[in-house]
């Protein structure tokens, strides 16, 4: 239970840390750099000064995905109700009218039919999708958003 609350902390201190849409959709600051060095200054500030509005876009991304490959999505839902069922019997058998199964037969069945809707489901394209739309979103608007005023005067004062 302290876990439980932990995690929900921790969640909300992220969530409180969220930039507004205003600043980071701020089209006024946004411009090419001006060279390479000026490229890894700017994402290294942004990945650290935007970092929940980056989870939360990987998030979203990730939400979409499962949408758009509703296969996966029933799988993922199936192997999870699946095992929650399982466990649910604690450890005895299941009594069905077509026979009595045991807790291992159960698994083997859930891993037979699992195994070949996961493979059709295509998670490692869906994954690889993920990663590269997850990464080219999150570095275009790190590297073209200008650091604020202040932290360049902070830099040249150094």
């Amino acid at each position: 239970m302290d876990n439980i609350k932990s995690q929900i902390h921790t969640l909300q201190n992220k969530l409180s840390s969220l930039r507004p849409p205003q600043e980071f959709f701020n089209i006024k600051n946004v411009s090419k750099p001006v060279n390479f060095s000026d490229l890894q200054s700017r994402v290294s500030y942004n990945l650290g000064y935007y970092s929940s509005n980056y989870a939360l876009i990987v998030g979203c991304l990730s939400i979409y995905t499962l949408l758009t490959n509703l296969l996966l999505l029933f799988v993922l839902v199936f192997v999870i109700l699946g095992f929650i069922g399982i466990n649910k019997l604690e450890g005895q058998g299941l009594v069905t009218p077509f026979g009595s199964f045991n807790t291992t037969q159960l698994y083997t069945g859930l891993l037979c039919i699992s195994v070949p809707l996961g493979f059709l489901a295509s998670p490692i394209s869906t994954l690889l999708w993920l990663i590269g739309a997850s990464c080219m979103s999150v570095f275009t608007h790190a590297s073209f958003m200008e650091k604020p005023i202040e932290t360049v005067f902070e830099e040249e004062t150094v």
